[in-house]
């Protein structure tokens, strides 16, 4: 059975190094370019395929200096992350940001408790989640509400879903990129916007004795 293929983000200043490796682990590796990316196959089967970030597509020489110069974040672009314990929105020119907010909300958590009381503790609770993502929405309208740029959306999908469906955000265009992040915070963020900004790759190793 083949195994699935390995997904990785990685930053374009790496790109050249991160290719020398893996043709150190699977021989001589030829490159090519199509459908605006640049795939790579191995001597032993293995290969990847990497695009660029923003959905961008590439059509430049097969090369991989010149496809890691290729990168670039947009000139106006955003970043939402959302989950019920919490949310953090960034605008960002280029690599710079220039408006952001994180924010914790508390959400209980689920209760054992049956009958009534369970039935109370869960109108609390998704009361609690409706205000917090109100309170996300908010935030996301007055940062993000004139955005022409992409947004790069990442936390629950759900909770992303909710602030997303405020009407005077319909004008917002996620990004093919989602991420996987736990509860919003400052360091979260950050990183988020770095994240944003890489190369995605998917790399599928060839097992032992496969053609």
């Amino acid at each position: 059975m083949t195994p699935p293929p390995t997904r990785v983000l990685l930053a374009p200043q790496r790109w050249e190094r991160w290719v020398e490796n893996f043709r150190a682990r699977h021989g001589a590796t030829a490159l090519s370019v199509a459908d605006g990316a640049l795939g790579g196959l191995a001597e032993d089967g293995s290969t990847f395929l990497a695009r660029l970030p923003f959905a961008a597509s590439y059509d430049g020489p097969a090369d991989a200096a010149a496809f890691a110069a290729a990168a670039s974040v947009p000139q106006d672009w955003g970043v939402l992350l959302v989950r019920k314990g919490g949310f953090a929105v960034a605008r960002l020119a280029g690599e710079r940001t220039v408006a952001s907010k994180v924010g914790q909300r508390h959400v209980q958590g689920r209760t054992k408790a049956g009958g009534q009381s369970q039935q109370r503790f869960a109108r609390r609770r998704d009361n609690q989640a409706r205000q917090a993502y109100e309170a996300a929405a908010e935030h996301a309208v007055r940062i993000l509400g004139d955005l022409t740029g992409p947004v790069v959306t990442g936390g629950d999908h759900t909770a992303v879903e909710e602030v997303l469906a405020d009407p005077r955000l319909r004008g917002l265009a996620p990004s093919d990129l989602w991420l996987a992040v736990p509860d919003p915070r400052r360091a979260v963020l950050e990183e988020a916007v770095r994240d944003a900004g890489k190369l995605a790759v998917e790399v599928h190793n060839a097992e032992p004795g496969e053609d």
